[in-house]
């Protein structure tokens, strides 16, 4: 049954998020009668919707959360990544960003009532939690930026098959773009405008460079570049008398179809596990009660610092567990919300003083350091630079030993105030009767009053305690055995008190946490880098493709193929931008290069026809069982994407699963068998001892 405090908590919480709502209707409504209206009367121009209609709202929305400081921070992250999809349509990108903040609000406003409802009395607890939304509100916003991305994917299956008939319609590359583009409902249709914006330009061939920046994922990179190929040099037939410009298209359509089964089997398989691996901190206050309230003897574990202890390491599992897992489930994808313009870290590095401390931790330029982490960083695929990873690896080293600094005078505050709270007895019960605890609770009153008169002296003795009990007024009539026994449990509660400060084992301790902090941000390059691997297959596999898309087309060369790979690649992007600088140098040497950074046997295969093109045979011989083995290496393409997904899968589901599995193993099950145990036994001794 709810208790009384719960539901005021719950009443008020909910009225207070009724007034929020009021109060930023008024707000609202005030703006609108300003300067913003003629903007906004601008932006929605030619529309023909009330001014009730979803659209508005979200613009009056858009621009309330662009003046609020926590709000605008995501508002503006969120708007790089929807600028891309919506191609700068500001009124379409406003929409979109305003739409994901007010459904991300609409999650977490509610959750923040539950947990200050279900962590009040913990404020450490409570703290943690409310800090763990400031990352699940990144998660949340990333996510429903995901579903847009995943929901234009699907949009260009179904605007490639309109091209494909709408090409042999018109017989021209640019005509079936604009008249399949005319669907102004569809987000790929402002993705279509701009390619055919891009082929009818005067310089199309610099336009389509600057489009490979912005483009929002890569099949759409592909489509411009071979509707451009295709009208700057014709199409042509293949040998089932098929166009090789819709034979391409196909291509590039099974390669999309891949994809979306991909994402919709990760999705599925990771659709909870977030929530999973963090629900478990939301429960420990409340087995903690629940353990306490029908197993009293276990309150000297769940009060006490070790019971603080566990509850600090289910804590620390559970964040790096989701982190983990966030890793986990996407690590290639195009819709991560940093920003690697400008970063906090580059902005730390250009204040001089700053940058001077973190340059004396940077390995220099050549040392066998800075090769080994140049490659990591490479592996890794992370956009990060070097100067950024150590800014993470120095704040973190502070903010580690800050925090455990605070969390040890925590622990240390935590068992001194359990022996000033907790019931005092002779015995060891494993359950005390209501009178038996009122007692106890008075009996350790009065041994608060001589914790108080001693503490902070450590030369004291029981001899000093015993004399001041002797005297007092509580034990005026007692017998001398009675106040020699006070005097021991006195001062072995004395002892405890007085040892528990911070002291030069806590400082190397958190010293030590430290280098661990220090070392975090290497750690998961190479956890990230163990992921990569895992990928490795699948994208070789979009390589052969793209070649196999180009070797039929007129007056393509080896190095047009290593351009369009290098700006494909994602995992082997650095050593083939490294061959196509070298290209002009020497062919041969740079292919041979190329082949030597890398160590991925497909990838070998590829650069040893690549070679074998560079001099001796023609492209499409080179890669001719790309074409007659198409069926084999799709077949291929789908179990490795099955391997990929199971092998996540079980990574994913061992992370997300520990903390919970932690809560109540080693949060509730032993101890309270463990402590069980104890106290039987300490009372059937008690017992025996008394017969």
């Amino acid at each position: 049954m709810i208790s009384n405090d719960v539901l005021i908590y719950i009443v008020g919480g909910t009225f207070g998020l009724l007034i929020l709502f009021v109060v930023a209707y008024v707000i609202m409504n005030k703006m609108m009668n300003k300067g913003e209206r003629k903007y906004l009367r601008e932006l929605r121009q030619g529309t023909k919707v009330n001014k009730y209609s979803s659209d508005i709202i979200y613009q009056k929305l858009y621009m309330i959360y662009a003046k609020v400081p926590g709000i605008k921070r995501y508002l503006l992250k969120l708007r790089r990544r929807l600028e891309i999809i919506s191609i700068q349509d500001e009124y379409q990108t406003r929409r979109q960003a305003s739409s994901i903040i007010t459904k991300a609000l609409l999650i977490i406003i509610p959750l923040t009532i539950a947990i200050i409802v279900l962590a009040r009395k913990n404020p450490l607890l409570l703290a943690i939690l409310l800090l763990y939304e400031v990352f699940m509100i990144e998660t949340i916003i990333e996510g429903m930026v995901s579903k847009l991305d995943n929901k234009l994917l699907k949009e260009q299956v179904e605007f490639f098959s309109e091209i494909r008939h709408a090409y042999h319609e018109y017989n021209m590359v640019e005509e079936a773009i604009y008249q399949v583009s005319q669907n102004d409902e569809l987000e790929v249709s402002r993705q279509g405008e701009k390619i055919y914006e891009i082929l009818i330009s005067n310089d199309p061939e610099e336009e389509l460079e600057k489009y490979y920046d912005i483009a929002p994922n890569s099949y759409l990179k592909e489509f411009a570049g071979i509707s451009y190929l295709t009208r700057e040099f014709g199409d042509r037939k293949t040998d089932s008398g098929a166009s090789l410009y819709l034979k391409n298209l196909n291509n590039i359509t099974q390669e999309m179809q891949i994809e979306i089964l991909k994402r919709d089997k990760l999705d599925y398989v990771f659709q909870s596990l977030s929530v999973i691996s963090i629900v478990p901190i939301l429960f420990i206050d409340l087995l903690k009660s629940w353990a306490v309230s029908n197993f009293s003897f276990t309150s000297s574990f769940y009060n006490g610092k070790l019971g603080l202890i566990i509850q600090l390491l289910i804590i620390i599992l559970t964040f790096v567990c989701y982190v983990l897992i966030r890793k986990v489930k996407d690590t290639t994808s195009d819709t991560s919300m940093k920003n690697t313009q400008n970063p906090w870290q580059a902005k730390v590095y250009k204040i001089p003083i700053f940058k001077w401390f973190i340059d004396l931790f940077i390995p220099r330029r050549g040392t066998k350091s800075y090769k080994n982490l140049t490659k990591l960083l490479k592996d890794a695929a992370s956009k990060d630079k070097m100067e950024w990873i150590y800014v993470n690896k120095i704040c973190l080293t502070i903010l580690v030993f800050c925090v455990s600094m605070f969390l040890m005078n925590k622990i240390h505050k935590t068992a001194i105030d359990y022996i000033y709270t907790s019931p005092t007895s002779d015995y060891d019960l494993i359950s005390m009767s209501a009178s038996q605890e009122k007692e106890a609770m008075d009996q350790t009153q009065i041994d608060n009053t001589f914790l108080d008169m001693f503490r902070g002296k450590p030369n004291t003795t029981v001899e000093d305690i015993e004399k001041a009990v002797k005297y007092s007024e509580y034990y005026e009539d007692a017998e001398e055995e009675e106040i020699t026994e006070t005097a021991k449990r006195i001062y072995t509660k004395l002892q405890t008190i007085n040892s528990e400060y911070i002291n030069w084992f806590n400082i190397l301790l958190a010293l030590t946490f430290s280098v661990c902090g220090y070392m975090i941000p290497t750690w998961l390059l190479y956890f990230q880098k163990i992921l990569r691997k895992l990928e490795m297959e699948d994208e070789v596999m979009q390589y052969q493709t793209i070649i196999l898309m180009l070797m039929k087309i007129e007056r393509v060369n080896v190095e047009m193929i290593l351009e369009w790979l290098e700006r494909y690649a994602n995992i082997f992007k650095a050593p083939i931008s490294k061959c196509v600088n070298n290209y002009e140098s020497g062919a041969w040497e740079a292919l041979e290069e190329l082949k030597n950074d890398i160590t991925f046997k497909p990838l070998i295969t590829i650069v040893e026809s690549l070679q074998a093109a560079v001099e001796k045979i023609p492209i499409r011989e080179a890669f001719d069982e790309l074409d007659t083995e198409r069926d084999y290496y799709q077949e291929r393409r789908k179990a490795s994407n099955e391997r990929l997904i199971s092998r996540k899968g079980m990574i994913g589901k061992a992370i997300g699963f520990a903390p919970m599995i932690v809560l109540f193993v080693g949060y509730l099950i032993v101890p309270l068998v463990a402590i069980g145990l104890m106290s039987m036994t300490s009372s059937f001794s008690s017992i025996q001892s008394m017969m």
